[in-house]
């Protein structure tokens, strides 16, 4: 089972902040995400426009690092995008 967990503004379709996902053989994060479809259709938009930070097992990676079962998985977006990918940076 792998947990994912949106944090900042993301959320999935249904207003959940968390998932869990059964997990037979390892895929990466994009893969990953992908496999939730609709649930995360924002989240891959994101993802596919550099826009979200990825940890697994509170380690940094990216969209290619390949997930394992019993891994945690967070994903926060930055650049003060929200789930829209609306709103201006500000620093």
């Amino acid at each position: 089972m792998v947990t994912i967990t949106l944090m900042g503004e993301l959320e999935t379709s249904d207003g959940e902040r968390s998932l869990a996902c059964e997990l037979d053989d390892p895929l990466t994060v994009k893969q990953l995400i992908q496999r939730q479809g609709r649930k995360l259709r924002q989240v891959t938009r994101l993802l596919r426009e550099n826009k979200v930070m990825v940890t697994i097992n509170r380690r940094v990676a990216s969209e290619d690092t390949h997930v394992h079962d019993g891994d945690d998985v967070s994903l926060v977006a930055h650049d003060g995008m929200s789930t829209k990918g609306l709103g201006p940076s500000y620093y």
